[in-house]
């Protein structure tokens, strides 16, 4: 076991014995060469079942960048172009002036389609057609391309509804196809996770509980765009993240994947991973340079994004960590990739919390051992 394998591994078992986590993964690797696959933890508090290094988690958003690589791995092919109108591909999209939104304003978060229905219900976000009409049917907030702000639950349906015009399949099928088939995780990385596989699920628990989250957003200014963006009842929780029927669904909003099969995608962008890689150099330049920064209009903070993923890492900001790509996800998960120093690192967990204290914490570890080799 390398030096740099023994401190997180040292790290995830003080942060599970301490009761700040229950359950972890860490997987990196460097350069396409996997250097570190450590977990901790009990996946399932009720059985004792351990985490296991292909334990599935329900990571959220981080799996926005498993939909955004399927993307460009198909802009590539020619399927369609980052300057494609969603309506070529998609003409019910059109309309209340949404025309001239492009694949490439999806992708930066800069569309002006953030927000569902406060009407929407959590079976509702189960529905594909039902969630793809009213995303089709509303209304821009902002001129596309004018202003950014984070299309948490839209990204996934739109994204979703491109690639399945463009292929004439689900987005759950062209991720096995293209990503976690050829990478040999098929088994550790779902948007829709089949009901027969939920076994194996490591179960999440809420840090808070989930009345003092309620009222710390009640303590929050009525008029914020984050509450028309989404309606409460649908914020990442436990409760949510458990459902049989949100687990089995395709939300590609977010996904259910182990961090080995996140780290490496991230790693197959970057390099070769046992013969793969998914995009060329040239799309990778392309698909992580800069392309909308900003004050958020959604959470009112400072951001910058590439085509589908966030520029820089935790613990740096992202001027300090230009190279660095990736998505966290609601209640701690992240995962990125350098193109400078050729790691892909994904850190998941089942304790949800409101802070990325823990994945910071391991990012620095990575940082300081891989970071500018």
């Amino acid at each position: 076991m390398s030096d740099v394998q023994k401190k997180v591994q040292r790290a995830i078992d003080e942060l599970v014995e301490s009761g700040a986590e229950r359950g972890m993964q860490v997987a990196v690797y460097h350069h396409g060469e996997q250097v570190i696959d450590v977990v901790a933890g009990v996946a399932d508090p009720d059985s004792g079942r351990l985490v296991t290094s292909d334990t599935p988690f329900y990571n959220f958003s981080i799996c926005k960048a498993a939909a955004s690589t399927l993307t460009h791995m198909l802009v590539e092919r020619g399927k369609f172009g980052y300057d494609t109108p969603v309506v070529e591909l998609w003409p019910e999209f059109g309309a209340h002036g949404k025309e001239e939104v492009t694949v490439r304003h999806v992708l930066s978060h800069s569309a002006g389609v953030p927000g569902i229905p406060l009407s929407t219900t959590m079976e509702d976000l189960c529905d594909w057609g039902k969630m793809c009409a009213a995303i089709a049917d509303s209304e821009l907030w902002w001129k596309p391309g004018t202003q950014i702000g984070y299309h948490a639950y839209t990204f996934g349906y739109i994204v979703g509804e491109v690639i399945r015009r463009a292929t004439g399949n689900p987005i759950s099928r062209v991720l096995v196809d293209e990503i976690s088939r050829p990478l040999g995780v098929a088994g550790e990385i779902y948007f829709g996770m089949p009901v027969s596989e939920h076994r194996r699920l490591a179960r999440l628990e809420d840090a808070q509980p989930p009345q003092d989250a309620a009222e710390m957003m009640s303590s929050m200014p009525p008029d914020l765009p984050m509450f028309k963006a989404a309606p409460m009842s649908l914020m990442p929780t436990a409760a949510l993240g458990n459902r049989t029927d949100i687990l089995a669904a395709d939300i590609p909003a977010g996904g259910k994947t182990s961090a080995r099969a996140m780290a490496r995608m991230y790693a197959a962008m970057l390099d070769s991973v046992d013969g793969v890689r998914l995009i060329t150099p040239a799309r990778l330049r392309e698909a992580t340079a800069v392309a909308m920064s900003g004050t958020d209009e959604i959470f009112g903070m400072p951001t910058k994004w590439a085509l589908g993923y966030s520029i820089g890492r935790l613990g740096s900001s992202s001027d300090d960590a230009s190279t660095s790509f990736g998505v966290g996800g609601a209640g701690g998960s992240f995962a990125y990739g350098d193109t400078a120093s050729g790691v892909a690192c994904a850190v998941t967990k089942n304790r949800l919390t409101p802070d990325f204290n823990s994945a910071t914490k391991i990012v620095g570890i990575v940082t300081e051992a891989l970071g500018d080799s």
